[in-house]
């Protein structure tokens, strides 16, 4: 009996231990459970933020919540396309280790189009925070699959307002419209026609968190700005006429909206009195697709599709007033498998034994000062890679492994596999021991992406941050 009273005590006093801010100030977790809204840009640019040191693109809200909690400096997304980063993200596990490693499209000849989603086996964020009395509303892009069976509403959210597929037209829809045109879904109410889709998407926000003010909830915000097509308001591309380049310019318009709509829900959640007990995390499903949408990822090499930095490590915040430290930053490796862990351990919820992510705030609060992870392990299509402490390995099927050291080579222009063959071949075979324990793919895209991809390897991306004014 004393020995359970004194670990009973032990764990009441872990959980109500102080933080050290960085202005000095204690901060001491909240009683309650808190609300969680994720918001999720797509197709961003790492360098396409000011906080991140763009000098085309200011971003004070997207800033200001950044600056309002901890930064993760080394933040990653677990595939460098838009589905299977989102199937990883809400379930708290690697994707690949149930069969989603494409991208969902059509479905290839010989697969079943009845799996092309999220697995049934799957348990996601919403689930788990339903089942513990939260309110789950999704507002946005869901592309975890458009058959009956993978419905958001049938995947644990509760309110869905939005669309199934990978992409949406920003200033309309069509009754029967497909793909772009798909007409926007909504099954609390008959959802009023499309202004500007980035607009509408910050104003059913703020309703979703006036509407469940009184009760725990999680937001998932799901944007498809800055994704294609390429589509601003012309209030918006006047404020960025000094951009020659058409397509940057639209592009900045459409990250300049975003940013807009974010200070919009900010704003809801503050005046509803609810800022000290709701979690708020920013980020993007994966790097920018310079090649299509003119974002910039300096100072990293790549871009969406493949697994260098450009295509997998993202702008990554979370805030949280009076728990997490003012402009904290953490510079251990996390994923965006953390967050569904994270998630769960707040809201009351158990460790599954299956999560691949780990509950981040006991590191974020200097609770544990290990890294959350040894390894972090990709797969996507034909490119596979692996991180391990400083040095990071990619795996391609036309050339020998590319082998680098991050914190002298952040950009990933010096491949150093031949100068370290014994840590070359141990993560090597440490990748391939892990690949082939994973099971088939359930479903794959479409086999012309996997040549444009692997050229998207041997192409020049900008390293630097692109000046206000370009060069004439």
């Amino acid at each position: 009996m004393i020995r359970a009273l004194l670990l009973a005590a032990f764990f009441w006093l872990s959980f109500t231990a102080p933080v050290r801010a960085k202005d000095g100030g204690k901060k001491r977790k909240p009683s309650g459970r808190p609300n969680f809204i994720l918001i999720l840009a797509d197709d961003l640019g790492f360098a396409d933020l000011s906080m991140n040191g763009s000098k085309q693109i200011a971003t004070p809200n997207i800033d200001r919540l950044a600056a309002s909690g901890v930064t993760f400096t080394e933040g990653y997304v677990s595939s460098p396309v838009c589905s299977p980063s989102r199937a990883g993200m809400l379930t708290g596990r690697n994707q690949v280790a149930f069969g989603h490693d494409n991208n969902i499209g059509f479905s290839q000849t010989g697969f079943d189009p009845e799996y092309l989603g999220l697995p049934l086996t799957e348990t996601t964020v919403a689930d788990r925070l339903s089942a513990l009395g939260y309110v789950t509303g999704l507002v946005g892009k869901w592309h975890l699959g458009d058959r009956p069976q993978f419905h958001p509403t049938k995947r644990g959210f509760r309110e869905f307002w939005g669309y199934t597929g990978g992409g949406h037209h920003y200033f309309k829809s069509e009754p029967n419209g497909k793909r772009y045109l798909s007409p926007i879904e909504c099954n609390y109410k008959t959802p009023a026609p499309i202004t500007y889709i980035t607009d509408d998407k910050g104003d059913e926000c703020v309703d979703f968190v006036k509407r469940h003010r009184d009760e725990p909830f999680f937001l998932f915000a799901s944007f498809n700005a800055p994704h294609a097509p390429m589509h601003a308001t012309e209030a918006d591309l006047k404020l960025f006429g000094h951009i020659k380049d058409k397509h940057r310019r639209t592009y900045a318009a459409m990250v300049h909206r975003l940013d807009i709509n974010v200070g919009k829900i900010m704003k809801a959640v503050k005046d509803n009195g609810l800022r000290k007990n709701t979690v708020v995390v920013f980020l993007s499903d994966n790097g920018g697709p310079v090649n299509h949408n003119a974002s910039v990822n300096a100072p990293y090499n790549g871009q969406k599709g493949i697994l260098l930095e450009g295509g997998i490590r993202v702008p990554f915040a979370v805030s949280w007033p009076g728990t997490l430290p003012k402009g904290g930053r953490y510079a251990n490796p996390v994923s965006s498998l953390d967050l569904t862990p994270t998630f769960v351990a707040l809201a009351g919820g158990k460790a599954d034994a299956t999560f691949d992510g780990v509950n981040l705030m006991p590191y974020v609060l200097g609770e544990k000062t290990e890294p959350p992870h040894e390894t972090l392990l990709w797969r996507f299509t034909f490119n596979a890679a692996i991180r391990e402490g400083d040095w990071k390995l990619v795996r391609l099927p036309d050339r020998l492994p590319l082998l680098f050291h991050l914190p002298t080579d952040i950009s990933e222009q010096r491949n150093v596999s031949l100068k370290n063959l014994e840590r070359t071949e141990r993560m090597l075979k440490k990748l391939g021991d892990w690949d082939v324990s994973l099971p088939h793919p359930v479903f794959l895209e479409g086999a012309e992406w996997k040549e444009r991809n692997l050229k998207l390897y041997d192409k020049e991306y900008p390293l630097v941050q692109p000046e206000r004014v370009e060069a004439q």
